[in-house]
């Protein structure tokens, strides 16, 4: 059974830095591609960041060099840092898997299990 669950939300001022956690669990978990995505109400859930197996990173162009996703094998966790925050960071930020290595879709509609969710407010 596959289970996803986000830590490390939080509120901060607008330059501050947060990381969040996503803890996996699942048999084969090593082996898929996990992303970050983030949605705000009445707006469509927006892909983040993925890292694939190979530890290949990719960012959605409004983070890029201010957030940073990495994967613990040890801990099976994959943490995305954020840093240089906006408000306009300001949403439930998601992690979800899919099962295979290789991120070759930033779809939601190709990622399969999600967490619950957990909030980042980034005040002006």
């Amino acid at each position: 059974q596959v289970h996803l669950e986000e830590s490390g939300g939080g509120s901060v001022q607008a330059g501050g830095s947060l990381e969040l956690s996503c803890a996996i669990s699942g048999t084969g978990s090593s082996g898929w591609c996990i992303a970050w995505f983030r949605q705000n109400p009445g707006t469509q859930r927006e892909w983040v960041s993925s890292i694939s197996t190979q530890d290949a990173a990719t960012y959605v162009d409004s983070v890029k060099g201010r957030f940073f996703i990495s994967r613990d094998r040890v801990k099976n966790i994959v943490s995305l840092q954020m840093k240089s925050l906006k408000p306009e960071d300001t949403a439930v930020y998601y992690c979800a898997n899919r099962f295979s290595g290789a991120c070759l879709s930033n779809s939601r509609d190709d990622f399969y299990n999600w967490g619950q969710g957990t909030q980042v407010t980034v005040s002006s």
